[in-house]
């Protein structure tokens, strides 16, 4: 007779033994294919899940390239979905050259792009969406009213560091600039300092605004920032004898301004068609001027 105690078990008996065995081999083979389908289920789950990503993906606008232009594609693909809550609007970084290269492979429906095309690139359809402008700005009671593109430069490399130096009173200058990875210090780095180095004397700042306030409460300081956001608090300074404004800015005459630009691979169409038709009308550039940048509004209307 086999034994048993309270709690525990025995196996004192070989027929038991053998049972004992058994009944191991059952459950464990059980749980080997709960284990299995539960596996199924699971992988079955994430592929679901991942296809309808996919298809959820496939159906929307992927635009990428410029992270210049990226901020403003952003607030352009955050109003328009609020007027089509049925369209999905990614946008992606990673430069215009790669944003050119997207489009024209098929991976983005839209190329950012915050320079001029190639000649090789201009087969591809392009539009220009606005102007990004940049305004030099000193304090209003600085007397200094123009300066050369060198000067600027010279400035900001810290070859020159006083006032006196470009006919000012004699007084230090202080240099504001912005943050490494702003988009509006790339277009500086890019217009004026020719591959050389803004002074790690400069006073960094992480916003438009800030540099603004900053300027408009220093008579000794020169920064820059985009030509749509300069208001009566500060002065921005002519360029080699040019005025900064949109209408310089839309003939060329002033030279501190890069296009903003998307490309597709071909005449865009549906929900790529409409996103761009979006951007360009008074809505969508009204949109762009309220971010800084010269409109293409700005443009006809001057």
């Amino acid at each position: 007779m086999p034994s048993f105690r309270k709690g525990k078990r025995t196996t004192s008996h070989p027929m038991w033994a053998r049972g004992l065995k058994h009944i191991r081999k059952v459950k464990f083979a059980r749980a080997v294919r709960i284990i299995k389908q539960t596996k199924v289920i699971v992988a079955l789950f994430i592929i679901t899940n991942l296809l309808s990503a996919c298809g959820n993906t496939a159906a929307g606008v992927i635009i990428s390239g410029s992270t210049s232009v990226q901020p403003y594609a952003e607030v352009l693909a955050e109003e328009y979905v609020i007027g089509s809550p049925e369209e999905v609007i990614d946008v992606l970084g990673g430069g215009s050259s790669s944003g050119i290269t997207a489009a024209a492979a098929g991976t983005a429906d839209i190329g950012m792009s915050s320079r001029m095309l190639t000649e090789a690139e201009q087969e591809m359809w392009n539009i220009e969406i606005a102007r990004d402008g940049l305004a030099i700005i000193v304090n209003p009671s600085n007397p200094i009213q123009d300066l050369s593109l060198d000067q600027i430069r010279d400035i900001y490399t810290a070859r020159i560091t006083d006032w006196s130096e470009l006919g000012g009173p004699q007084a230090r200058i202080h240099i504001i600039a912005r943050e490494e990875g702003s988009g509006t210090r790339s277009a500086f780095e890019d217009l004026v300092m020719d591959s050389e180095r803004i002074t790690p004397r400069a006073i960094v700042q992480d916003s438009n605004g800030a540099v603004r306030q900053l300027i408009s409460g220093d008579p000794s300081s020169i920064g820059f920032l985009s030509l749509g956001l300069v208001d009566h608090t500060v002065k921005a300074l002519r360029l080699d004898g040019v005025e900064p404004t949109s209408e310089n800015v839309w003939n060329g005459s002033y030279s501190l301004y890069r296009p903003f630009l998307f490309v597709t691979y071909e005449e865009p169409t549906g929900p790529t068609r409409q996103f761009i038709d979006f951007t360009l009308s008074s809505e969508g550039q009204q949109l762009l001027a309220n971010e800084g940048l010269v409109s293409m509004l700005e443009g006809m209307i001057e």
